[in-house]
């Protein structure tokens, strides 16, 4: 039986206690109306994977649906505002 090893040293971080920069946590400030709409809409198809959807079902999912693209319309559009603001 052969033995496995590594080719090459492993990569990892110097300390795993590594804390999120203001930055990402900025940035993740600004995304998380997007990841509250993307968690109700799965929150919504959940609710209809083990029954069949009925119309209460079907508008539940739909309005998730918008929302999340609603706030992806604003996220982008906010994204664009401040790159246009920082170039010039």
């Amino acid at each position: 039986m052969k033995t496995i090893a590594a080719l090459q040293t492993l990569v990892t971080a110097a300390s795993l206690d590594i804390e999120p920069t203001p930055a990402e946590l900025d940035a993740i400030d600004q995304e998380m109306p997007l990841i509250r709409a993307e968690v109700e809409l799965l929150d919504a198809q959940i609710m209809t994977i083990d029954r069949p959807a009925n119309e209460l079902d079907a508008r539940r999912v739909r309005r998730a649906r918008n929302r999340v693209m609603a706030a992806r319309r604003d996220l982008t559009n906010r994204t664009r505002t401040v790159q246009s603001d920082g170039a010039a």
